[in-house]
């Protein structure tokens, strides 16, 4: 469904769908309550100036009764943002993709805390390129390689390449050293290298991590494999068959190697302000594909490395 506003420094408006009936007279007093950690005045005052607006452009007024509109739009109030001082890095661009560098902490789109600060919005101001649309994620504690659509007239056939899986996608972690690690004979959890780890994970709502699921079917595999070690540390390569939400850090914390500085897995530590010192040891180290336009075989590779590395 097409926006009535425009981009704005970056930033897409915000499409909210509006119950058509309830207990709430107009549609301010549901948003009021929706998001009832906000001043419900201040709330009503951006009615006032004709700031939320039907799909055909036209502003509400506080007075706009519930019904009168399933879909609004509007743009979101930039929150207070913490800098991420760290650049994105433009990898290639031509009429169709965009690949980048992405640093550790910052986020791939809007959300939460993070809207200037995010890859997304960066890269519309730096290329002023209202169209810019992310092809795939990465969580924001993860660094490496990210792939972004310039246009939409071939942003589906980019897309398509990851929903069917004709994407490869190389990872590289650091873990602290498992305390049972035989140089001899190495292994996770009992299984020796090369390790193929499937289980299932399943995302649940409004919970910031993901829960594996023992009975059920896996539905997600990572291929391990080992690129080395040293008394403290180990260093793996990660080749995932799948794409679920947080696969690759469950899976090493599975087999007991969870990835250094993970503040998720194995253990949801308290929420604590970043520490620019200790990144997610986690990097999308390389993509490759055949092209869906050209039929040209493309391969991406990183400029980044993981500060935890054993030399």
């Amino acid at each position: 469904m097409a926006s009535p506003l425009p981009v704005r420094d970056g930033v897409g408006a915000t499409r909210l769908h509006v119950p058509l009936e309830g207990p709430w007279p107009t549609i301010g007093a549901y948003m009021a309550e929706r998001f009832f950690h906000l001043d419900p005045e201040r709330l009503l005052t951006r009615f006032d100036r004709g700031e939320i607006v039907a799909r055909d452009g036209s502003p509400l007024t506080r007075e706009t009764p519930l019904g009168a509109h399933e879909f609004i739009w509007y743009y979101r109030e930039p929150p207070v943002e913490r800098e991420i001082p760290f650049p994105i890095e433009v990898l290639h661009q031509d009429r169709d993709l965009v690949i980048v560098d992405k640093p550790h902490f910052l986020p791939t789109t809007p959300g939460g805390k993070y809207l200037q600060n995010s890859a997304l919005v960066r890269l519309r101001n730096l290329l002023d390129n209202p169209e810019l649309t992310p092809i795939h994620r990465l969580d924001r504690a993860t660094a490496g390689l990210l792939m972004f659509s310039t246009r939409p007239a071939t942003r589906g056939a980019y897309q398509l390449l990851f929903e069917r899986r004709r994407v490869e996608k190389v990872y590289e972690a650091v873990s602290p050293l498992p305390a049972d690690w035989d140089p001899a004979s190495p292994a996770l959890g009992g299984q020796p290298f090369p390790i193929v780890f499937r289980n299932h994970i399943e995302k649940l709502r409004a919970h910031v991590c993901v829960r594996v699921d023992a009975d059920r079917e896996p539905n997600s595999e990572t291929l391990i494999e080992l690129r080395g070690f040293d008394d403290r540390v180990l260093h793996t390569t990660l080749r995932p068959h799948s794409g679920k939400m947080h696969q690759l850090r469950v899976h090493l914390a599975a087999l007991g190697a969870g990835i250094l500085h993970d503040t998720f897995y194995p253990e949801l530590l308290p929420e604590a302000p970043d520490d620019f010192s200790k990144p997610l040891q986690l990097l999308a180290r390389e993509l490759r594909f055949t092209d869906p336009l050209t039929g040209e075989q493309r391969e991406f590779v990183t400029r980044r490395t993981l500060q935890e590395a054993p030399h």
